[in-house]
């Protein structure tokens, strides 16, 4: 799976965040304008380059945008290491979006997290392993993150909704320090605002066999990036660092776009954090 930013995004990002002009940006990395815009637009840097001008300037880190452009990308995630986690994404148009679910072995009581564009396949996977819908868990209320939950509440009507929207009625509402059992696992919360006001970060904990914690991100944060957050940006930086990056380094992390990761590669190899 591609990552969910290319370099050009990243830069653009950066960039229009910084407000900073792209000619002042081209000035720094070491080419012309029109390269610049190309390499914005393509993803494809030109030689040579000064990526840690670049990054100083944009306020991210060169080297690492240079690594990625040159070819880093996250181990694959064994997903075996927790029996009892699906992904499921779903397309619209030329985007797609992670949703989750996950169960407990022995109950089978089951919690979906997000619904992506199309409740169906999260529908046909509760049925064919024969769960229990409890909880629905939204990371954030953006429309591709929630777009199967009516059809979702319809089929289990009886399964909690939980969100940290100001607009979800007050018993949907994530409580602080509240904790979710789900027979033997247990989920928890972490407020992770920035790219959405709502945006909270799921930690689902005390797996079988001692698997790592699993951390389900919405868009605060993606393999090699984060969501867009404008003038959200310094905020949405440091809830990551207090909420995701305290976790293990071994806590998968499961964004709402793109391939999954773990917090320990994200903090050596993330170009929004040094």
């Amino acid at each position: 799976m591609n990552l969910e930013d290319s370099i050009g995004d990243i830069l653009r990002k950066a960039r229009t965040s910084s407000q900073t002009a792209a000619e002042t940006a081209a000035h720094a990395a070491g080419i012309s304008l029109a390269d610049y815009q190309a390499f914005e637009n393509g993803g494809k840097a030109p030689a040579p380059l000064r990526w840690e001008d670049l990054g100083r300037l944009l306020r991210i880190h060169g080297g690492r945008l240079q690594r990625q452009h040159e070819g880093w990308r996250p181990a694959p995630a064994d997903l075996s290491r927790w029996r009892e986690l699906r992904v499921v994404t779903t397309q619209d148009d030329d985007m797609s979006v992670n949703a989750f679910v996950a169960w407990d072995e022995v109950t089978r009581d089951a919690a979906v997290f997000d619904t992506g564009f199309d409740a169906a396949p999260l529908l046909a996977l509760l049925r064919e392993n024969q769960l229990v819908l409890r909880h629905v868990f939204i990371t954030h209320s953006h429309a591709d993150h929630v777009a199967g939950l009516a059809s979702l509440r319809e089929h289990h009507p009886r399964a909690r909704v939980h969100s940290s929207s100001r607009n979800a009625p007050v018993d949907q509402r994530n409580r602080p320090n509240e904790c979710v059992q789900l027979g033997s696992l247990r989920i928890s919360h972490r407020e992770t605002p920035g790219h959405a006001e709502d945006g909270v970060t799921y930690v689902v904990g005390n797996w079988p066999e001692d698997a790592p914690h699993v951390a389900i991100v919405g868009d605060a944060l993606f393999a090699g990036s984060i969501g867009g957050a404008r003038e959200h940006l310094d905020l949405a930086r440091q809830r990551i660092r207090d909420q995701i990056f305290s976790l293990p380094p071994d806590t998968l992390v499961c964004p709402g776009h793109g391939p999954l990761s773990t917090v320990g590669e994200e903090q050596v190899h993330n170009p929004w954090f040094d």
